[in-house]
């Protein structure tokens, strides 16, 4: 792996020691919301395909998975790069069969939704909110669970890191390709961004978004998500418009 690269991760996993954020003052007026984990139920889908992914290219996934857990809510194919040294050639192969494997466990029908999460992004909408659908998977993959969910006209958008330059989380080009291309908000204070994994709630913050909510639905505990930036914790996808109409009614 490049140093520079390397480097580079090595910051962008390490938790924030930043100074306390300003209270609030913005109305939230965008809302990115991660799939797997926040929106979609994964019940360990995510750890199957990356084992018959690595299996398909005769490694062992078992000293693989913990990177793959530290790391939920990147792209994909950057945790192979990561996890094959740089290989690009590998980390290819690793990914396409990682969709691949993913894709077949959608086909059998082993995706739904987190419980009330529909709902909950009706809501928003309903609120005057628009709501973006993020994920770490390609595109074929994200659409894949969005019609075996029948959620292809549910957001206002959705993007997978192709759509914002390649780039996934921690990065925060998701969330600002949402606020560029929906054009719902006046600033990046207006956005709320919502997920289950550290790596969303540091694109969150990256991002300047006013609301960061960590979900309890997914890979990664409360403390964990505090540590990387989340201002509110859920204890799932469903509270969302709660607290959003709550911060509105208190002027927020």
């Amino acid at each position: 792996m490049n140093p520079l690269n390397e480097s580079l991760n090595e910051s962008l996993n390490e938790p924030l020691n930043e100074p306390p954020r300003e209270p609030l003052n913005e109305q939230i007026k965008l809302v990115v919301l991660d799939m797997a984990g926040t929106t979609v139920a994964d019940d360990g889908l995510v750890e199957q395909a990356f084992t018959a992914a690595a299996q398909a290219l005769g490694e062992d996934p078992a000293p693989m998975l913990g990177h793959v857990r530290a790391t939920m809510g990147e792209s994909k194919i950057s945790a192979f790069r990561h996890l094959f040294g740089g290989d690009e050639t590998k980390a290819r192969a690793a990914n396409a069969a990682f969709e691949d494997a993913y894709g077949t466990l959608v086909a059998d029908g082993r995706i739904a939704q987190v419980p009330g999460a529909r709902a909950a992004i009706e809501e928003l909408r309903g609120q005057g909110r628009a709501v973006v659908l993020t994920t770490g998977f390609a595109r074929v993959t994200q659409d894949a669970i969005l019609d075996a969910l029948g959620w292809r006209d549910l957001a206002d958008l959705t993007l997978c890191p192709a759509d914002a330059g390649g780039r996934g989380r921690p990065h925060p080009d998701m969330v600002l390709a949402a606020f560029l291309r929906t054009r719902a908000a006046d600033g990046v204070r207006q956005i709320a961004v919502a997920g289950d994994t550290s790596y969303d709630m540091l694109s969150g913050v990256r991002s300047g978004a006013g609301v960061v909510a960590g979900v309890l639905t997914g890979a990664h505990d409360e403390p964990r998500l505090r540590q990387h930036g989340a201002t509110h914790i859920l204890g799932s996808a469903a509270e969302l418009p709660g607290l959003l109409a709550d911060l509105t009614g208190q002027g927020l």
